[in-house]
């Protein structure tokens, strides 16, 4: 996985026109904020509201795509899954753990103290 968090995520957001306070990534991607992006209708028809941790998931292509495009607006998270990450987003527990990993790269190491880089992992 590739994934990128910016420090200055506010500025550039207001830069962009988006609200600041839209561009601060919570402590924690939680599975009621996951749940809640995926709750889009038009893009994630087969998603029930009611979609347990552990379910089935399958998210298309451009499912995906516009999901990441919704975390970068909201949290300010660039979010690059590799193939094997994107074979592993098969359930909401394991999207939303992924999620949490993208937005805390390398926890506890030197790099995130920081503010992180773009991490391969």
């Amino acid at each position: 996985m590739n994934a990128e968090t910016s420090t200055s995520s506010v500025t550039e957001a207001a830069a962009r026109g988006a609200s600041p306070s839209a561009a601060v990534a919570p402590a924690v991607l939680t599975t009621g904020l996951v749940r809640e992006l995926l709750s889009d209708r038009k893009i994630f028809p087969g998603v029930p509201d009611d979609l347990d941790e552990d379910a089935e998931l399958v998210l298309d292509s451009l499912g995906l795509v516009w999901l990441l495009h919704v975390v970068e607006e909201r949290y300010g998270l660039v979010v690059e899954p590799g193939d094997e990450d994107i074979a592993d987003l098969t359930s909401l527990r394991r999207l939303t753990e992924f999620l949490g990993a993208a937005g805390n790269p390398g926890a506890g190491t030197p790099e995130a103290a920081d503010g992180g880089e773009r991490v391969g992992r």
